[in-house]
């Protein structure tokens, strides 16, 4: 395995591990907020938005996706990995873009706005909600919609975990994020000024398998 010095080389380690898809399946199964196919809901969440950001865009799917519709969307992701490889893809539709960088210090020096922003599995689920969620309500424009997914919590087990980039030999890489009920991430993003705000675990299509928890909200 080859040794991870930081966080962008831990994602673009996993990046290099994902594999190519079918385009036409890829924009298809873009929403996509639950890790099982075609299950859950879809773009909805994101209302009738005409602009939205992406916070760990991966691939760049969901960006692709809702520029298709006519929807002025960029992609925010770490990994230079990920983004060339969205930006060889999906550059040729008009309203995709795509930047490298960290999505707290995005947010901190941007001067735009959103209709939308939202996270599959991604950049919300690995950030600081006190430090990010602030970022997040500044830059949605009024009654802008936050909808974010990832793994629910581990029971017992909420707040801030952490892992090992290198695993438990090599450098040492921490890479953390923040798991919550669905109680406690509405109390946080209601603390924080939002407002709507619903929090729910999605079942798994099949008894006993890990779900999704989805949370939406409104600046």
């Amino acid at each position: 395995m080859k040794l991870i010095n930081d966080r962008t080389g831990y994602w673009d380690h996993y990046a290099a591990g994902v594999a190519d898809q079918d385009q036409e399946k890829a924009l298809k199964e873009a929403f996509g907020w639950c890790q099982y196919a075609n299950h859950g809901p879809g773009d909805e969440l994101l209302g009738d938005s005409l602009t939205a950001l992406e916070l760990g865009s991966g691939r760049g799917n969901a960006v692709a996706a809702l520029a298709v519709k006519g929807i002025d969307t960029t992609g925010v992701d770490l990994s230079p990995t990920q983004c060339d490889a969205a930006s060889a893809v999906w550059d040729r539709i008009p309203g995709a873009r795509f930047i490298q960088a960290d999505g707290i210090e995005f947010l901190s020096t941007t001067d735009q706005q959103w209709d939308a922003i939202y996270s599959i599995w991604g950049g919300i689920w690995f950030s600081d909600p006190e430090v990010l969620l602030p970022l997040i309500r500044a830059r949605l424009t009024a009654n802008g919609t936050l909808a974010f997914a990832h793994a629910p919590a581990v029971p017992g087990s909420t707040g801030i975990q952490g892992m090992y980039g290198n695993g438990f030999k090599g450098k040492q890489v921490w890479i953390y994020r923040w798991a919550y009920e669905p109680e406690t991430w509405e109390t946080i993003l209601r603390d924080h000024g939002f407002t709507e705000v619903s929090a729910w675990i999605e079942p798994a299509p099949e008894p006993d398998h890990v779900g999704t928890l989805i949370v939406r909200a409104r600046a």
